[in-house]
Protein backbone atom coordinates (compact mmCIF):
# COMPACT_ATOMS: atom_id res chain seq x y z
CA UNK A 1 0.00 0.00 0.00
CA UNK A 2 1.30 3.30 -1.19
CA UNK A 3 1.98 5.60 1.68
CA UNK A 4 1.81 8.69 -0.54
CA UNK A 5 -0.78 11.01 -0.52
CA UNK A 6 -0.13 12.64 -4.43
CA UNK A 7 0.08 8.39 -5.25
CA UNK A 8 -3.01 7.13 -3.86
CA UNK A 9 -5.11 10.60 -5.78
CA UNK A 10 -3.74 10.50 -8.60
CA UNK A 11 -3.79 6.90 -9.03
CA UNK A 12 -6.99 6.81 -7.14
CA UNK A 13 -7.93 9.56 -9.89
CA UNK A 14 -6.74 7.51 -12.79
CA UNK A 15 -8.46 4.36 -11.87
CA UNK A 16 -11.67 4.93 -13.74
CA UNK A 17 -10.19 6.71 -16.82
CA UNK A 18 -8.15 3.45 -17.43
CA UNK A 19 -11.34 1.20 -16.90
CA UNK A 20 -13.17 3.43 -19.56
CA UNK A 21 -10.34 4.00 -22.03
CA UNK A 22 -10.39 -0.02 -21.82
CA UNK A 23 -13.98 -0.32 -22.61
CA UNK A 24 -12.97 1.58 -25.64
CA UNK A 25 -10.11 -0.34 -26.59
CA UNK A 26 -12.21 -3.33 -26.03
CA UNK A 27 -15.23 -1.71 -28.38
CA UNK A 28 -12.94 -0.43 -31.15
CA UNK A 29 -11.24 -3.71 -31.13
CA UNK A 30 -13.00 -5.32 -34.52
CA UNK A 31 -12.48 -1.74 -36.67
CA UNK A 32 -8.45 -0.96 -35.21
CA UNK A 33 -6.16 -1.68 -33.23
CA UNK A 34 -6.85 -3.28 -30.01
CA UNK A 35 -9.84 -5.91 -28.94
CA UNK A 36 -10.25 -8.43 -26.23
CA UNK A 37 -6.45 -9.00 -24.98
CA UNK A 38 -5.44 -5.32 -24.99
CA UNK A 39 -8.53 -4.54 -22.65
CA UNK A 40 -8.38 -7.33 -20.68
CA UNK A 41 -4.45 -6.71 -19.89
CA UNK A 42 -5.90 -2.15 -18.74
CA UNK A 43 -8.59 -4.14 -16.60
CA UNK A 44 -6.02 -6.10 -14.89
CA UNK A 45 -3.77 -3.15 -14.41
CA UNK A 46 -6.05 -0.82 -13.43
CA UNK A 47 -6.64 -3.02 -10.49
CA UNK A 48 -3.43 -4.31 -9.73
CA UNK A 49 -2.88 -0.19 -9.76
CA UNK A 50 -5.30 -0.21 -6.90
CA UNK A 51 -4.15 -2.65 -5.13
CA UNK A 52 -0.49 -0.98 -4.99
CA UNK A 53 -2.28 2.23 -3.77
CA UNK A 54 -5.15 1.25 -1.39
CA UNK A 55 -3.65 -2.76 -0.46
CA UNK A 56 -5.50 -6.05 -0.62
CA UNK A 57 -8.07 -5.90 1.12
CA UNK A 58 -9.50 -3.11 -0.48
CA UNK A 59 -8.92 -4.54 -3.39
CA UNK A 60 -10.55 -7.75 -2.23
CA UNK A 61 -13.35 -6.01 -1.33
CA UNK A 62 -14.05 -4.26 -4.79
CA UNK A 63 -13.47 -7.07 -6.60
CA UNK A 64 -13.52 -10.24 -4.97
CA UNK A 65 -11.85 -13.98 -5.89
CA UNK A 66 -14.75 -15.45 -6.57
CA UNK A 67 -15.58 -12.77 -8.95
CA UNK A 68 -12.64 -12.82 -10.50
CA UNK A 69 -12.88 -16.61 -10.91
CA UNK A 70 -16.64 -16.42 -12.34
CA UNK A 71 -15.45 -13.73 -14.97
CA UNK A 72 -12.90 -16.15 -16.24
CA UNK A 73 -15.52 -19.18 -16.88
CA UNK A 74 -17.99 -16.60 -18.43
CA UNK A 75 -15.56 -15.49 -20.72
CA UNK A 76 -14.44 -18.51 -21.68
CA UNK A 77 -18.04 -19.91 -22.17
CA UNK A 78 -19.06 -16.95 -24.25
CA UNK A 79 -15.98 -17.29 -26.37
CA UNK A 80 -17.14 -20.91 -26.80
CA UNK A 81 -20.63 -20.45 -27.15
CA UNK A 82 -20.45 -17.81 -30.29
CA UNK A 83 -18.10 -21.43 -31.56
CA UNK A 84 -20.54 -23.98 -30.72
CA UNK A 85 -23.68 -22.31 -32.06
CA UNK A 86 -22.40 -22.49 -35.76
CA UNK A 87 -21.66 -26.56 -34.96
CA UNK A 88 -25.25 -26.72 -33.42
CA UNK A 89 -26.74 -24.95 -36.69
CA UNK A 90 -24.76 -27.45 -38.86
CA UNK A 91 -21.89 -25.07 -39.98
CA UNK A 92 -18.37 -24.90 -38.61
CA UNK A 93 -16.46 -23.88 -35.22
CA UNK A 94 -17.25 -19.81 -34.91
CA UNK A 95 -19.53 -19.48 -38.31
CA UNK A 96 -20.69 -15.86 -37.77
CA UNK A 97 -22.75 -15.68 -40.18
CA UNK A 98 -25.42 -18.65 -38.16
CA UNK A 99 -25.93 -15.77 -35.49
CA UNK A 100 -28.24 -13.46 -38.12
CA UNK A 101 -28.75 -15.15 -41.83
CA UNK A 102 -30.48 -12.10 -42.78
CA UNK A 103 -27.41 -10.20 -42.11
CA UNK A 104 -24.26 -11.30 -42.95
CA UNK A 105 -22.29 -8.14 -42.06
CA UNK A 106 -24.40 -7.72 -38.82
CA UNK A 107 -23.48 -11.34 -37.69
CA UNK A 108 -20.18 -11.00 -38.28
CA UNK A 109 -19.90 -7.38 -36.04
CA UNK A 110 -21.59 -9.81 -33.79
CA UNK A 111 -20.15 -12.66 -33.20
CA UNK A 112 -16.51 -11.28 -33.46
CA UNK A 113 -17.45 -8.39 -30.72
CA UNK A 114 -18.75 -11.04 -28.41
CA UNK A 115 -16.00 -13.55 -28.99
CA UNK A 116 -13.66 -10.34 -28.32
CA UNK A 117 -15.85 -9.79 -24.58
CA UNK A 118 -14.93 -13.35 -23.63
CA UNK A 119 -11.22 -12.61 -24.79
CA UNK A 120 -10.94 -9.76 -22.68
CA UNK A 121 -13.12 -11.27 -19.73
CA UNK A 122 -10.54 -13.90 -19.54
CA UNK A 123 -7.50 -12.17 -20.11
CA UNK A 124 -8.32 -9.74 -17.03
CA UNK A 125 -9.25 -12.46 -15.03
CA UNK A 126 -6.27 -14.92 -15.44
CA UNK A 127 -3.89 -11.38 -15.32
CA UNK A 128 -5.43 -10.84 -12.16
CA UNK A 129 -5.25 -14.65 -10.94
CA UNK A 130 -1.64 -15.02 -11.72
CA UNK A 131 -0.50 -11.69 -9.65
CA UNK A 132 -2.25 -12.91 -6.81
CA UNK A 133 -0.64 -16.28 -7.12
CA UNK A 134 2.48 -14.63 -7.30
CA UNK A 135 1.96 -13.05 -4.50
CA UNK A 136 0.79 -15.84 -2.07
CA UNK A 137 -2.62 -14.89 -1.61
CA UNK A 138 -4.13 -18.62 -3.38
CA UNK A 139 -3.88 -21.85 -2.19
Amino acid sequence: MSESVVLRTIGGMLFPYILVYALYVQMHGEIGPGGGFQAGVLVASAFILHAFLYGKAATDRLLPRWLVDLTMCLGILLYIGVGIVGLVQGSYFLDYSVLDPAHPAHAEALGITLVEAGVGLTVASVILTMVRKVNGELE
